[in-house]
């Protein structure tokens, strides 16, 4: 990479780590505007459930990607990606510093080095797929799909139907392997990332997660899912299979008791903020800050100003 493209920040972590604080601390000292890497706050109506940063704090800092589109709009990593380097190169024409922040892996990673999306949706070929999953099963979709593209097959981290009948439906609207896409692919970004993610003691990290919980339920999460209901909104949405909605949903639904409810909302997201960790330790480009205590924010932003500004420029 030349040594003369600009900078950007990206904050990662799980959730409840902090990202948003730290960021928000940030923007005291340097002019920024915040790009939310955030798969669900991107939605409307999903404001306590995704810990949405305040409409006073978003007001003070100029923030992207919050509020855009309807719960039951799709949206994926690879639009995310190319609208979200539009937004970076306009905060960078601006002088200003773009924060990118979330807890959304794979959004960061599609911003940051670009990410295939693929082809459009072909629905028939995608129905005929479905189809073929309730009738022949998983391992049948898989074989088939071993047969036309075994590097994907081989690459996939979790098997499951979605992903499965995503590579296969490539394949027959293309003719080409997800694979081959991905290897023809040139991306260059034209700005250097510079990552920092917040590490907490797990024993931490989940004390921080069960009072966020807690102060979820306290802000009324019940009477938000109960808004969705009210506007028409399918629990089965995308958008609303989420840790926190969806337990809602299920104790609305007489599945979980109150209290099973909250302790559900608490474990699953203890799980997704794991999953989360798994995904960012496989980046060896994070500059890990570890944190603990109440007084952590004021030495973690001064840190990352400073490694900011002394950093080398470095090379891909």
């Amino acid at each position: 990479m030349s040594p003369t493209n600009p900078r950007i920040l990206a904050i990662v972590g799980p959730t409840a780590s902090g990202k948003t604080s730290l960021a928000l601390s940030i923007a005291k000292k340097r002019g920024v505007e915040v790009v939310s890497a955030d798969s669900r706050q991107i939605f409307k109506y999903l404001d306590i459930g995704t810990a949405k940063p305040s409409i006073a704090e978003r007001t003070e800092v100029k923030h992207h990607f919050i509020d855009l589109l309807e719960p039951s709009c799709e949206y994926n990593a690879g639009q995310f990606g190319h609208d979200g380097r539009e937004v970076v190169t306009e905060i960078l024409k601006k002088k200003k510093l773009p924060l990118l922040v979330g807890g959304s892996g794979l959004y960061v990673r599609a911003v940051i080095d670009g990410l295939f999306d693929g082809p459009g949706k072909d629905l028939e070929i995608r129905m005929m797929l479905e189809d073929q999953l309730q009738s022949e099963g998983l391992d049948a979709l898989l074989n088939a799909l071993r047969m036309v593209d075994p590097l994907t097959a081989e690459r996939m981290r979790e098997i499951t139907p979605r992903r499965v009948i995503r590579a296969l439906e490539v394949y027959r609207v293309t003719g080409k392997p997800i694979s081959q896409l991905h290897s023809e692919e040139n991306f260059t970004p034209g700005f250097e990332a510079y990552q920092v993610g917040l590490l907490w003691e797990r024993k931490e990290l989940y004390q921080r997660i069960d009072k966020r919980v807690e102060a979820m339920i306290s802000a009324g999460l019940e009477d938000e899912v109960k808004s969705l209901i009210s506007k028409g909104y399918d629990r089965h949405l995308n958008a609303l299979n989420t840790v926190g909605y969806k337990e809602v949903f299920e104790h609305m639904a007489g599945i979980h008791s109150h209290e099973e409810m909250i302790e559900l909302i608490k474990r699953n997201t203890r799980r997704f903020a794991k999953r989360q960790m798994t995904w960012f330790r496989r980046d060896q480009r994070i500059r890990w800050m570890r944190v603990s205590g109440d007084d952590w924010l004021e030495r973690v932003t001064q840190t990352v100003l400073e490694a900011l500004d002394r950093r080398p420029r470095s090379r891909r």
